[in-house]
């Protein structure tokens, strides 16, 4: 097998950043693929009601996932900064520290959950006649919580040591057992979604299997022998971890809450509006996951290059960030302008959900910039490990913006629904406002170890 650990601070920026992250984005892909299987297979079999409950279970699945997303991707450029300062002795100890903070957490938010879901599932505006299709999905996601915090970890470890083929091969896998698992359970089973969500936790439980197996196989080139002893927070990684971490968990805990704040308004106009938003929310994935996977990319590239002094090598991520991911944005604004019925079809054939679809199109614009726009913002501020800005775009995207435009076109303005959905769309734009600011003023420069 191949070298794990891979240095990204050498050849040409745009070329390294698409071989590195080109493997990102095939994972993202098949992640929204097998995430959007779900709806569609319980759209076509149970229906509107199925595909409604589907998309809030996924808003509770979003509250689960916040702090493995933060303390992950800290992680990650951590990592990258260690693995480009060449200290491979606190890789190793960085990798003990994320098992035992990470899957400890997990034991204890998948507890919380088992014991507040129906006080969540409430507070969502979940429509009554959808109620008992998301618990049942909600429950037993909650069940998989574990191997959710496994794989985001595993993966954020192979990510930080150059390594992001291996991450891409595992959650292929989970997706070929989610698709034929969602067909039996939810289609000839008939279990609905709790069958959906059922197909889901077994794939990513195979997958963070095979992660894991990876590596143990590797053990001696990552420096982390798996005894039972080093599974432990070492003091002089968990410091930067937590420093770094904590601000990510609040950006990603943030836009979450606020997200859901807005989704809760929005769940009050009916089970199609609440089926449309699931609908437009999984399309904006598809260029989330170029978004995601250049940010991860980017964010890497930076920290292994301020790592080793290469100071001159970081714009050039930025800027070749910014339109590698412009190119398929623009190609699928024009797909979801011009056929927007065929797209939200896919889910649903419900006549009611396909023509409140149209009214989102202009909203679906303004994500897609957003989406073009943030990650070579992420990928500057993440990684030069700058926990304060992060945790000014925490408040300033996730609460201040997002709940604040959301209540001023939704409700001061009497907007409605669009209002609700203009608002969110707006506050994704000002990562980009501070991240280039960040870039011109030139403090990251700082951060450099030579």
């Amino acid at each position: 097998m191949a070298k794990i650990i891979r240095d990204l601070t050498t050849g040409s920026v745009p070329k390294t950043l698409l071989r590195f992250s080109l493997p990102l984005f095939l994972s993202g892909l098949l992640q929204m693929v097998y995430n959007m299987v779900d709806m569609i297979v319980v759209g076509r079999f149970v229906g509107t009601r199925g595909l409604s409950a589907v998309s809030i279970g996924g808003e509770v699945l979003m509250l689960i996932t916040f702090v493995a997303m933060g303390f992950s991707n800290a992680g990650q450029i951590l990592i990258s900064r260690y693995v480009g300062e060449d200290r491979r002795d606190k890789v190793g100890e960085m990798v003990g520290t994320l098992f035992t903070l990470l899957m400890s957490l997990a034991v204890v938010i998948m507890g919380v959950f088992l014991l507040s879901y129906r006080t969540i599932i409430d507070w969502l505006n979940t429509p009554e006649d959808i109620w008992e299709f998301t618990r049942q999905y909600s429950v037993t996601c909650i069940w998989g919580t574990l191997f959710i915090y496994g794989y985001n970890l595993v993966s954020a470890i192979l990510r930080g040591m150059g390594d992001s083929k291996h991450p891409f091969l595992f959650i292929a896998i989970a997706s070929v057992i989610n698709v034929v698992l969602d067909i039996l359970f939810v289609g000839p089973l008939g279990m609905g979604p709790r069958g959906a969500a059922l197909a889901t936790v077994i794939g990513q439980a195979v997958s963070f299997l095979f992660a894991l197996r990876l590596l143990y196989k590797n053990r001696e080139q990552i420096g982390f022998d798996f005894r039972l002893a080093h599974f432990r927070m070492y003091p002089s990684v968990t410091k930067p971890l937590i420093s770094l971490g904590i601000p990510m968990v609040i950006q990603s805990a943030a836009i979450t809450f606020s997200m859901l704040f807005v989704n809760a308004y929005v769940n009050t106009y009916g089970t199609v509006a609440v089926a449309v938003t699931g609908v437009a929310r999984k399309l904006e994935t598809m260029i989330g996951v170029v978004s995601q996977a250049i940010s991860s990319a980017g964010g890497a590239m930076v920290a292994q290059s301020l790592g080793a002094g290469k100071v001159k090598r970081v714009p050039k991520i930025v800027l070749h960030a910014l339109w590698i991911v412009a190119i398929p944005a623009g190609i699928f604004a024009a797909i979801t302008a011009l056929k927007p019925e065929w797209l939200f079809g896919l889910f649903s054939s419900d006549p009611e959900v396909l023509q409140m679809a149209i009214t989102y199109i202009p909203v679906a614009m303004v994500q897609y910039l957003g989406c073009t726009l943030r990650p070579a913002s992420f990928a500057l501020i993440n990684g030069s490990g700058n926990s304060r800005l992060n945790l000014l775009v925490a408040l300033l995207d996730g609460m201040v913006c997002r709940i604040g435009l959301a209540l001023l076109l939704g409700v001061t303005l009497g907007m409605g629904i669009r209002g609700f959905w203009f608002g969110n769309a707006l506050s994704g734009l000002v990562p980009f406002l501070i991240g280039f600011t960040y870039l011109l003023c030139g403090a990251w420069k700082r951060r450099a170890s030579a």
